[in-house]
């Protein structure tokens, strides 16, 4: 599997990872009574130190400067944040500050000149340059920075309240400060008013003298204009030829609509009587009373007529002389119409001679408006200017008279007043020894919490398969046990246990041979040369004589070097070695991870038997913590890694830690697996003689498997039949038999480092 999926699969056991605060509560409690009690020490050997504050109220009351606009400052609106800002820089000043410090001989205090009470580590740190020498600096700076130091001045919010706040180590000294603060920043106030005074009334004198000067000239300019142009006033303070000009206007338009409805009527009724149609639908022909008798009687003889046709014929000589006066009716309504049209057209031409003359009169007033405006508007020039003046004589004369009355009464109204002073504090404010010491307890166990959690899932230990993970269990892998044979006792093994002589002892393993021939004896081991140097030599010479030469196999099996080629060449991330013959063909995986590390890659050797056959020849010794340490939680990677005493590879031996609560933890080799590959160019593996499902728990991507072996029997034959039909296609024989053993070990090389 590659780094990513691994990643994916693995998950932190939260249970895991908080049972180490419970496995290190000691360490922690401990540490965070050690922070604590220094804290606490530290409260009792560090300066007290005391706060008082002082609040000041800006007031919005009268003032004596002039604004812009001239008016005084008693319409100015209350201060804004800027104000309150502007008033707060102004308290801690350097100019209120010194009157502050000479009026309270501040100088002459240790607390106040560094140069006074400097330590001998401060001295050291001046004489070395790391720091600033304080005689450098001139004292009434040194005095003013230590009073910035313990000063904080600010403003309440959403008030016009001003504190000043300051603290020191004498707490008189805490509350006068402040208080001559507050005192010195209203004494400045005051005396820039008494100093405004004296400007204003120095500067308006003689202002007010050429102002009134100034404001007679220019309202008698006005005056003489406006009798030279002649321009006469009418209603509304109007020039009276502009409002003659407005009427006749006015009255020009009355005329014209009075003509223009004359001439519509007298053409209605000249188009009704020359079209012989009704005039009935004349208004003004309607309205005439003339006309309207004649309508009358015109409809008399209408109902006389109708009424006698009942009874008589049309030629009858009654009938006829009504119809004649019904003519005659008809014919008088006619003239009368056309009298009231002639009346009509007289009308219109009246009233077009009068807009004759309107239009002329208009005409001629509107030749003099023109002149009149350019007049007006050089009048209004001057007249603004008068105004002018004659406002700022008014304001000039208002601050002069205010200014004066307060120079010649000493009336200083102030914009600020004390309205809380600094009392002496009776307690300090640092240290606190509650607060400090609780959190310096709480603060180290938190630290402390969480330095055990680092630890602990940096380790690997908090790590678990995730949910749905495809890990299979991790069954322990069985290891065989070693194979004994019985030999005659030589001369070597009678000196290294001369307490005990028995008959059988084990043969010299040939893992034994292959990776420790040189290894130097131990002292029990060394005989004397002169005693027993003719026996060790007729010995040697029939060991010499007797050994055979290592039979070699025909199921194509490589030696060592071919596989530790074949491993940097396909560049494997992990070999696996299977040893169906014991722990004697264990000496194949140790010595091609040798051979790959002289290489110059980067080589672990996690050696899985049950014995420790792989590990123990590389490190003189199976009491070194290793797999099953990190299985059970009982040490860290860094505890369980070890360096070859013959070379450059890494080794994680089997360990110390009970097996059976290892195996529990089995379901982390996966993920100790990857994080080895991550660390690791190669990490060489030795199974013992494990079968198929056995080595699948420890494979990955890029991964090698070997069959270690010495001789071509039916075992190892079996076992190579079994890996293959199980999915180990690329399967490899390899055998030790015939590779040169290494030199002396490293002095000094123990662990990894």
């Amino acid at each position: 599997m590659s780094v990513q999926s691994a990643a994916a699969d693995v998950d932190v056991d939260l249970r895991q990872l908080f049972a180490s605060l419970a496995r290190n509560w000691l360490r922690i409690l401990v540490i965070a009574l050690v922070v604590t009690g220094l804290a606490f020490a530290f409260t009792l050997v560090a300066k007290r130190h005391y706060k008082a504050v002082t609040q000041i109220k800006i007031e919005t009351g009268e003032s004596v400067y002039t604004r812009p606009n001239g008016a005084n400052d008693n319409d100015k609106p209350l201060l804004d944040e800027e104000g309150i800002a502007t008033e707060v820089q102004i308290v801690s000043s350097s100019d209120i500050l010194k009157q502050v410090a000479v009026k309270l001989n501040l100088a002459r205090l240790p607390e106040f000149d560094d140069a006074a009470n400097m330590s001998a580590l401060g001295k050291l740190l001046v004489i070395t340059g790391l720091k600033s020498d304080p005689q450098e600096i001139p004292a009434e700076e040194r005095v003013l920075k230590k009073m910035r130091d313990g000063l904080n001045v600010y403003s309440v919010e959403k008030t016009r309240i001003i504190a000043i706040e300051f603290s020191s180590q004498d707490p008189k000294l805490a509350a006068a400060i402040p208080n001559a603060i507050a005192e010195a920043y209203i004494a400045t106030q005051g005396s820039a008013k008494i100093t405004s005074n004296s400007a204003a009334t120095a500067f308006l004198g003689p202002e007010i003298a050429d102002l009134q000067r100034q404001v007679k000239d220019a309202e008698a300019k006005v005056a003489n204009y406006r009798a030279q142009s002649d321009l006469l006033l009418g209603a509304n303070n109007s020039v009276l030829a502009t409002q003659q000009l407005s009427e006749l206007s006015s009255e020009l338009m009355r005329v014209r609509a009075n003509r223009a409805f004359a001439e519509a009527i007298a053409d209605s009724v000249r188009k009704a009587l020359q079209g012989g149609g009704s005039l009935d639908a004349v208004p003004e022909v309607l309205s005439s009373d003339l006309i309207q008798r004649l309508r009358e009687r015109q409809v008399e003889l209408k109902a006389n007529i109708a009424d006698l046709s009942t009874t008589l014929l049309d030629n009858h000589p009654r009938i006829r002389a009504l119809k004649s006066q019904l003519a005659d009716l008809d014919s008088q309504i006619r003239n009368e119409a056309q009298k009231i049209m002639r009346g009509l057209v007289t009308q219109a031409q009246t009233a077009q001679a009068r807009e004759n003359q309107l239009v002329a009169d208009v005409n001629t007033l509107k030749a003099a408006s023109a002149r009149a405006g350019e007049q007006q508007v050089e009048l209004d020039a001057l007249q603004r200017d008068a105004n002018a003046r004659r406002q700022q004589l008014e304001t000039y004369q208002a601050n002069y008279l205010a200014a004066a009355s307060r120079k010649d009464r000493n009336y200083l109204p102030v914009d600020a007043r004390i309205v809380s002073e600094a009392q002496v504090p009776s307690e300090p404010y640092f240290p606190k020894v509650l607060p400090i010491v609780g959190a310096a307890f709480v603060g180290s166990l938190l630290i402390m919490a969480i330095v055990t959690l680092l630890q602990e899932l940096f380790s690997g230990r908090a790590m678990r398969p995730a949910a749905g993970a495809r890990f299979e269990r991790i069954d322990e892998v069985a290891m065989p046990v070693i194979r004994q044979e019985p030999v005659v006792e030589t001369f070597e093994d009678r000196a290294i246990d001369q307490a005990a002589a028995p008959e059988e002892v084990l043969r010299p393993q040939p893992l034994e041979r292959a990776v420790a021939a040189d290894t130097p004896l131990a002292p029990a081991q060394l005989v004397d040369e002169d005693e027993h140097a003719a026996r060790a030599e007729p010995m040697a010479e029939a060991d010499t004589v007797d050994a055979p030469e290592p039979a070699r196999s025909a199921l194509g099996e490589i030696d060592i070097d071919r596989a530790a080629e074949k491993l940097i060449a396909s560049g494997a991330a992990r070999a696996i070695f299977v040893s169906p013959e014991g722990d004697e063909a264990a000496a194949s995986a140790v010595l091609v991870a040798r051979e790959v590390s002289d290489a110059g890659l980067r080589v672990l050797l996690l050696d899985l038997t049950a014995s420790g056959a792989a590990s123990r020849p590389m490190l003189d010794s199976g009491l070194f913590p290793g797999i099953t340490n990190l299985l059970a939680s009982e040490a860290q990677f860094s505890d369980v890694i070890h360096a070859d005493l013959y070379s450059d590879c890494h080794v994680i031996p089997v360990g110390t830690a009970d097996p059976v609560r290892a195996m529990r933890a089995a379901d982390r080799l996966p993920i100790i697996m990857q994080s080895l590959t991550t660390a690791y160019d190669l990490v060489v593996v030795e199974c013992g003689p494990a079968d198929a499902q056995g080595i699948s728990r420890v494979t990955g991507d890029a991964t090698e498997v070997f069959l270690s072996m010495l001789e071509a029997d039916d075992e190892v034959a079996q076992a190579a039949h079994q890996l293959i039909e199980s999915g180990y296609t690329g399967l490899t024989l390899v055998t030790p038999l015939g590779h040169e053993p290494p030199g002396r070990p490293v002095p000094g090389r123990r662990t990894a480092a």
